[in-house]
């Protein structure tokens, strides 16, 4: 019964510890940018950074809009102005309030004023380019929201294959430790037949400590690249990762030329320059605005009262048109117009040097797409030929017709070789996602 009881805990205690073992999410390429596009934090930054800019928009527009201003305010003087306005505002002022001595020294005087005031602008030339300024900066920010797509899409790529990757290193170095393994029996069997040396064996165990060591690094590396990859897509810390498929080997069709010209229509940095250009070109008209006249016309209502607030002894009523112009500001006007100008230039410069930059990012992508391509059916050939040696040289050991030191060699070879390709199909799959990522469709071609 005692043993019973052991046992019966002991099932209990290993459920419970399944149970509270988190599940591992093994997604695929599009459900891992899917979820990251919705967690990644970088994205939601770009994204309110976007819905401030069109507050901007929305607060420069408000400048066409009458302003409404109400104030509540008391006054208490004994300067004979103040006291004067007061009681004249109250309509309180009487023929007492003529003497001279209550003139030149009044009694103390309050006033409770309370009014309300009207302003609309009816021609500020500041306010259009204002608000093409705010709307460029919308526009570049809402492209931030898609370069940032964009790259967490690429980013959540690259971490993939590194994963997939990994998994292949692993796979090669289980592949080492069973070939390592299968060459320390051999030798063991030679020397237990008495045409081995123990050197043979020795060695044969030296090898397999140090495929048995790259495995461990290779394990490590997996559930690192795993964590990488959680981290790009968003997950919470603590849930676990895995892929669930192979990430395809883009193949691009379009010549460098026709890429670059995608590109300039699709790369949002261009996009970007673009609009900051836009914005140049809005604050150099906003500087020269400063040289023109300004028109607003007003209104305001007021009541005066002696007692209490919001009271109403005495109203009255004003409105107007006002024109203001400045004629002279120590050169500032000047000053910031040469300014505006001088950034417009360097935005154009940085624009033009963009495009060059991208259309050589293209055909350099391009180019490494085709060494990887054909870099991984080397790899492949090798991959081949390696395996081809060590059986042949496996059969020579054991009819005594080559050495450990030989066998083991080409057995290091094979190890590098696979290595080498697991490497080579995940770079020839990156070097083809990248074509795309430098022409600015990567996530339009992924997600098809």
């Amino acid at each position: 019964m005692k043993q019973a009881f052991i046992i019966l805990m002991l099932v209990v205690v290993m459920a419970g510890q399944t149970h509270a073992a988190p599940a591992v999410q093994r997604l695929t390429l599009k459900e891992a940018i899917g979820t990251a596009l919705e967690n990644n934090h970088l994205i939601r930054a770009a994204g309110h950074h976007a819905d401030a800019a069109r507050q901007g928009v929305a607060i420069a527009e408000s400048y066409y809009y009458p302003s409404l201003t109400f104030e509540e305010a008391l006054t208490a003087s004994n300067a004979p102005t103040q006291a004067f306005m007061m009681k004249l505002d109250e309509a309180r002022f009487t023929q007492n309030d003529f003497l001279t001595n209550n003139l030149n020294h009044p009694s103390a005087s309050h006033d409770f004023r309370t009014a309300l005031t009207v302003n609309q602008p009816l021609y500020r030339p500041s306010i259009a380019p204002t608000r093409e300024l705010a709307a460029r900066e919308s526009e570049k920010q809402d492209l931030g929201v898609e370069a940032a797509r964009q790259d967490t899409a690429f980013q959540v790529f690259r971490r993939y294959l590194e994963v997939q990757k990994a998994v292949a290193q692993l796979k090669a170095a289980d592949q080492a430790i069973g070939d390592a393994r299968e060459n320390l029996r051999l030798a063991g069997v030679r020397r237990d037949a008495g045409v081995g040396l123990l050197s043979d064996e020795l060695r044969a165990r030296t090898h397999l400590s140090t495929v048995e060591q790259r495995l461990i690094s290779a394990r490590n590396d997996l559930e690192l690249a795993k964590l990488h990859l959680a981290d790009v897509v968003g997950l919470k810390s603590g849930q676990e990762l895995d892929i669930a498929e192979s990430a395809p080997a883009f193949a691009p069709i379009l010549t460098s030329e026709d890429l670059a010209a995608v590109a300039r229509e699709n790369r949002k940095e261009l996009q970007q320059y673009r609009a900051e250009l836009g914005k140049s070109e809005a604050a150099l008209k906003l500087a020269r605005s400063a040289y023109l006249p300004e028109v607003d016309a007003f209104a305001s209502y007021q009541m005066n009262a002696r007692d209490v607030p919001l009271g109403s002894d005495n109203d009255a009523w004003a409105a107007g048109v006002s024109l203001k112009w400045q004629l002279f500001d120590g050169f500032r006007r000047y000053r910031d117009r040469d300014r505006a100008g001088a950034e417009r230039s360097a935005t154009a410069e940085q624009l033009e040097q963009a495009n060059r930059d991208i259309a050589l990012q293209v055909q350099e992508s391009r180019l490494r797409r085709e060494e990887m391509g054909k870099r991984l059916e080397v790899a492949r050939n090798a991959l081949r030929d390696a395996e081809e040696t060590v059986r042949l040289l496996t059969r020579r050991f054991e009819n005594s017709l080559a050495t450990m030191v030989e066998l083991l060699d080409a057995q290091n070879a094979l190890n590098q070789v696979r290595s080498n390709l697991a490497e080579s199909e995940a770079n020839d799959a990156l070097a083809g996602g990248r074509v795309y990522y430098a022409a600015g469709t990567f996530l339009k071609e992924i997600m098809k």
